[in-house]
């Protein structure tokens, strides 16, 4: 668990990162992260800090795909770590 732990963090942080720079090159009319990167940074783990960037940064929060979709892959990873602590799934090897 202490694995997938760390895994969360450095990926969330990333994630969170992620939106703040796209929203600054946003506002300067520089090139962009591609949104499917974004969308993949939520999928593999980095949900909240997804969510936390789009609040925060105020960004990507009227696209639909964003507005659901993320909040959406925060709660299958809830439901996911959920069962791995109730059914005590170490991911350590």
């Amino acid at each position: 668990m202490k694995y997938l732990l760390i895994y969360l963090l450095a990926i969330n942080l990333i994630s969170f990162i992620a939106y703040g720079i796209d929203k600054r090159k946003a506002i300067k009319n520089k090139w962009r992260i591609k949104e499917a990167t974004l969308l993949g940074l939520s999928f593999i783990g980095g949900s909240i800090g997804a969510l936390m960037g789009m609040i925060i940064f105020h960004h990507k929060t009227k696209k639909p795909r964003f507005k659901i979709g993320v909040p959406v892959m925060l709660i299958i990873h809830l439901v996911i770590l959920f069962f791995m602590f109730i059914n005590n799934i170490s991911l350590n090897p």
